[in-house]
């Protein structure tokens, strides 16, 4: 039986394929199962609230951000960073995500021309982040508030930790405001809740699903704790509950669901190479699951679907997954 593993999010896949400790990984304690159908979620408003320049909030997951200035040079160490100042009209001094390569986002032209922090994800250098001299530097709470303490007397440092897209949102929100791009921050709002409105008011009837990973130990995405996942219950079948630290799904409750339309975000470190649905194909129940039988797998770009969670990644997400579920 294959398994999927305990209490995953995509971060720490990524922190598992570097050699990290997994304590700690994973998401909200649910006892869901796959049989459970998705709670009816509230209509998406689309009137954007207008944003205000300020240099001192408190953000969206309760941190207080404070400046003495509005930043110039921002240092991205996740691509939700990058997914927002991309949104804004920024760019990023320098970045540790490949997200901005994306045709939507610079381009693999212009992505070149800004530097990228060496060390990795997970243990990104100080000394090459300081070397940028940022007014700010942004990075994902759960991997690297580690770095809080290194950077304290040298710039400002942000933990965000996004695990709704409404979260995400809320960052997009509080970043317009500290860069003074309010207009530009309200725009990308109100675009992103227009596409998302759109979706809901044509839902699709097939269950979908959104797997990860770089081998046969899979993850499945789920909407307590994944932007991307988040978005889903709104206009589609998504049966799929966090199970919290103790267990995961199989690919025997898979099957048993009657998944339709998959999604599949393969995420490669190192010498791994390959599709993460080819992987699982070696399996003979993969054969069997009615979206791998009628052709609806999907391998998506793991860099937007798995990583960025900002409102343009999701825009990308919505219009591709909608496309798959007509």
């Amino acid at each position: 039986m294959l398994r999927s593993p305990s209490r995953f999010v995509r971060g720490c896949i990524t922190a598992a394929a570097v050699g990290s400790l997994l304590a700690g990984c994973g998401t909200s304690s649910d006892d869901g199962s796959a049989s459970d159908k998705a709670r009816p979620t509230a209509k998406t408003e689309v009137t954007v609230e207008p944003i205000k320049a300020t240099t001192e909030l408190t953000d969206t997951g309760g941190t207080k951000v404070s400046l003495k200035k509005r930043p110039e040079r921002i240092v991205c160490l996740f691509a939700l960073c990058d997914d927002i100042l991309t949104e804004l009209g920024i760019v990023p001094t320098a970045t540790n995500s490949a997200l901005l390569v994306h045709p939507d986002f610079l381009g693999e032209k212009k992505a070149k021309e800004v530097d990228v922090i060496p060390g990795g994800f997970i243990a990104p250098e100080v000394e090459a982040i300081l070397s940028h001299k940022p007014d700010l530097v942004i990075g994902l709470g759960d991997t690297h508030g580690k770095l809080a303490p290194a950077l304290k007397d040298a710039t400002t440092f942000w933990a965000m930790q996004p695990e709704t897209w409404e979260d995400s949102v809320g960052y997009l929100r509080d970043v317009a405001a500290l860069t003074g791009r309010t207009a530009e921050g309200e725009k990308a709002e109100k675009a992103f809740r227009t596409t998302l409105a759109a979706a809901e008011k044509t839902p699709s009837d097939k269950t979908a699903l959104i797997i990860y990973g770089s081998d046969e130990n899979f993850g499945v995405a789920t909407p307590e704790a994944d932007a991307t996942a988040s978005l889903f219950p709104k206009f589609t079948d998504y049966p799929w509950k966090s199970r919290g630290v103790e267990s995961s799904y199989s690919l025997e409750e898979i099957l048993a669901a009657d998944v339709d339309v998959l999604f599949v975000e393969t995420m490669s470190f190192g010498d791994a190479d390959g599709k993460l649905s080819e992987k699982l194909a070696k399996n003979p129940l993969w054969s069997k699951i009615p979206a791998v039988r009628n052709g609806d797998v999907h391998e998506v770009n793991s860099e937007v679907w798995a990583k960025g969670r900002g409102t343009r990644s999701l825009g990308i997400v919505l219009d591709e997954a909608t496309a798959a579920l007509r």
